[in-house]
């Protein structure tokens, strides 16, 4: 769908407007394109936290190229900051010492990231309370950086610092163009052991020899899903209804996948797919539960079935599919779980308490399955904010429009921005990384 006022402020007439009377002068965002390192530019690095060498190693390793200080008349992709270092209040000034100087050197699209220390994984009081202040001013640096520019938290807990290289490959890429203001945390949640099982990447193909399974992958967000992950090498199994069994045909010839058609609701469908993989596949790597449904109506004027169909097929489907999964041994060791929520399940909306309800029960999902996983399995999920398809085409025009503009990039998303968080989460590499929920909303204004 396309967004015609991004195309109309482009314009000179456009630019004009915008600057004369304050318009959103949305940019257009730079995305990842296969065949592209993954920074195309340089990154400086500050900061004199415990994490210094295992971050220019992770560096390395990506090949990303980095200075620790500035030159003049040069510009830079990319801030990070090392704040692990930060013990007490009085330190926090060491943000601004750093970023002030460096944020109008800054090419479009840049990629600021501070790395810290999960509060929780603290135990000296005053450390504690400067490590949680981090969120504070990443929040905010967000909404205030501007041209496409993004701000991210990473929490790195003390055992998996060798776990950071695959959070920086998707955060101080193109790949991560919707999503800012965010907070993750690396190694904070499940089985300390599994940051000694990072498998090693080749950061073009990271998922090649590997078996994914997406729900609803025949359109949409689902489609590009798959698409995404099959550029990344994995082999993708696509789930959906039989009365989309055509697109979804279409979409696996285009990628060389499989596919299943079939009803996640059923009793019978968790235990069909976990056959279906574990026979044709050796089982699945990855799984994504992609599918899902709306029925808007506000709750005074809700039927039982409305309510109860957003709740089975957005929430106890994927409960039920991951559950049989799991007993059955068809997910294997280092395997990725991703659900996909929403902001309406973080800030609620109006006419959508059933949806709303399924999605904020799919990041209690999350939550109360990621301390459990054994074997290396992670579970994560992303939060779409607005997202251009063809659900959103036909929202009211004037809800359309401060759907786009409300959040720092001042537009809506695109599909494929899900798609590379979610693969992300599904890299080998990504083994620290659980219990998540990210949203790729823009940093929407409302919400946390």
């Amino acid at each position: 769908m396309s967004d015609r006022y991004q195309s109309l402020i482009h314009t000179p007439v456009g630019q004009l407007l915008a600057k004369n009377l304050g318009l959103p002068n949305p940019v257009e965002l730079e995305r990842y394109e296969e065949g592209q390192p993954l920074v195309q530019g340089t990154v400086v690095v500050g900061g004199s936290g415990r994490l210094g060498n295992q971050l220019t190693l992770a560096l390395d390793e990506l090949g990303v190229s980095f200075v620790q200080d500035v030159t003049e008349g040069e510009t830079y992709k990319g801030l990070v900051f090392d704040a692990t270092g930060l013990t007490s209040s009085e330190q926090l000034v060491e943000l601004q010492h750093f970023f002030t100087p460096k944020l109008r050197k800054l090419d479009a699209c840049a990629r600021l990231v501070v790395i810290g220390t999960p509060p929780e994984k603290v135990k000296d009081q005053a450390e504690h309370v400067a490590q949680r202040a981090l969120e504070g001013f990443t929040r905010s640096l967000g909404k205030e950086a501007g041209n496409g520019t993004t701000v991210q938290l990473v929490y790195v807990a003390p055992k998996a610092d060798n776990g950071l290289a695959s959070t920086l490959a998707f955060l101080l890429s193109p790949k991560s163009a919707y999503v800012s203001g965010q907070v993750i945390r690396v190694g904070a949640v499940g089985d300390a052991k599994a940051t000694d099982k990072i498998e090693p990447v080749d950061w073009t193909k990271p998922l090649l020899g590997k078996t994914a399974v997406v729900t609803g992958a025949s359109r949409g967000i689902g489609e590009q899903i798959a698409r995404v992950l099959h550029r990344d090498g994995a082999t993708v199994v696509g789930i959906d209804v039989p009365q989309a069994a055509e697109d979804l045909t279409r979409v696996m010839k285009d990628i060389d996948g499989d596919l299943l058609t079939l009803d996640i609701t059923a009793k019978d469908a968790p235990a069909r797919i976990a056959h279906h993989v574990a026979t044709k596949h050796g089982g699945a790597d990855i799984v994504v539960h992609n599918a899902g449904i709306t029925r808007d109506k506000k709750l005074a004027n809700m039927k039982d079935d409305v309510f109860a169909s957003a709740i089975a097929v957005n929430l106890t489907a994927p409960e039920r599919i991951t559950k049989v999964m799991l007993e059955e041994g068809a997910i294997n060791p280092n395997g990725r779980i991703v659900g996909v929520a929403s902001i309406a399940g973080i800030a609620g909306n109006v006419g959508q308490t059933n949806y709303a309800a399924s999605k904020a029960g799919v990041i209690g999902f999350v939550e109360a399955l990621a301390p459990t996983l054994k074997d290396g399995i992670t579970v994560n999920a992303v939060a779409p904010g607005f997202i251009e398809t063809k659900m959103t085409a036909a929202v009211p025009f004037m809800t359309r429009e401060v759907g786009r503009r409300l959040n720092a990039m001042q537009q809506g998303g695109q599909p494929v921005d899900v798609a590379e968080a979610i693969a992300y989460y599904a890299s080998p590499a990504s083994s620290a990384v659980n219990g998540n929920v990210v949203r790729v909303c823009g940093q929407m204004m409302l919400g946390a």
